[in-house]
């Protein structure tokens, strides 16, 4: 099997807009893989420091399934690794609020030059260095089984619940402390809230753990152009991203690929059974009919 052989879809069904799944425009393509496929479920947590579409990518590169310890940063790497992501803490009456970091809209540039401030923080066992100029790379020992929540578990939530503070959290957290103090008087923020926008205060850290090894087996393919406007609450952009990549990459895939829909609780794959036998047609004929995927999709 090629990776083009199995799809991985994030987001395919957020639980806040689980309500309003009924006005979903027509998935053809998706449902007819439903129509013809058989089931297999991951059932998971809402609460789950690791979110369904980051367990299916683990399990398929044979890691142990430890909530909060995929170690997606370590990948290729020789030490143990985290995700640290530039964000913005929106301080409320009661509580933190993480906004979604595609609203932040962080320019390249801006963020290499508030790395490059952090960077001198990062000494003796700490290493800080970009992934991407908006996703970079912290490396120290301790994060070898310092579970963490995924970036899109906290976005746009209360950051509280997702915070851990075992003992082995305590030298991370007090480099973020000191980092939010650097960003506090940064030069980018300054000209971010002259322009009105919102500072960069804080960095999220995830994707934890020590390398593990990978299967040498085709992994799956994700795709997250769902993720940005669930995590923005727009469900109109939600349904048009759904509806171009129903009518992309999802009717793009061979008869025998594998489709993995997964929400913020389960996923669901979408597995092709061979070609019914006639008792089996007779049967599916005589039985209610499958169940509609946008039902399916309330499950997730």
């Amino acid at each position: 099997m090629s990776a083009a052989d199995h799809l991985v879809i994030a987001f395919a069904a957020p639980h806040a807009f689980a309500p309003a799944l009924g006005q979903l425009p027509p998935l053809p393509h998706t449902a007819a893989r439903l129509a013809r496929a058989r089931l297999a479920r991951d059932e998971g947590d809402l609460l789950s420091l690791s979110p369904p579409h980051e367990r299916m990518l683990a399990r398929a590169r044979g890691w142990p399934l430890v909530d909060g310890l995929l170690p997606f940063a370590a990948e290729g790497q020789a030490e143990p690794c985290g995700w640290l992501t530039p964000v913005h803490w929106q301080a409320g009456a009661d509580q933190v609020t993480l906004l979604p970091p595609a609203l932040l809209a962080l320019a390249p540039d801006d963020a290499l030059a508030l790395l490059a401030t952090l960077q001198t923080l990062c000494d003796g066992d700490w290493r800080l260095s970009a992934d991407t100029p908006t996703r970079w790379r912290l490396a120290h020992p301790s994060l070898a089984q310092l579970p963490t929540a995924a970036l899109t578990r906290a976005a746009g939530r209360n950051v509280d619940p997702w915070l851990n503070a075992p003992p082995a959290a305590r030298p991370v957290r007090r480099l973020q402390a000191e980092m939010q103090m650097l960003l506090h008087t940064h030069p980018v923020n300054a000209a971010r809230e002259a322009a009105g926008l919102a500072p960069v205060n804080s960095v999220w850290l995830s994707g934890t753990g020590a390398p593990a090894a990978v299967a040498a087996t085709p992994q799956p393919l994700l795709d997250e152009r769902l993720t940005d406007p669930a995590l923005a609450n727009d469900f109109t952009a939600w349904c048009a991203a759904w509806v171009a990549l129903d009518a992309g990459p999802i009717a793009a895939l061979p008869p025998q690929a594998t489709l993995t829909l997964c929400g913020e609780r389960s996923a669901v794959s979408l597995i092709p059974a061979p070609p019914p036998s006639p008792w089996q047609r007779l049967l599916t004929a005589l039985r209610p009919p499958r169940t509609p995927l946008t039902q399916l999709l309330t499950t997730l």
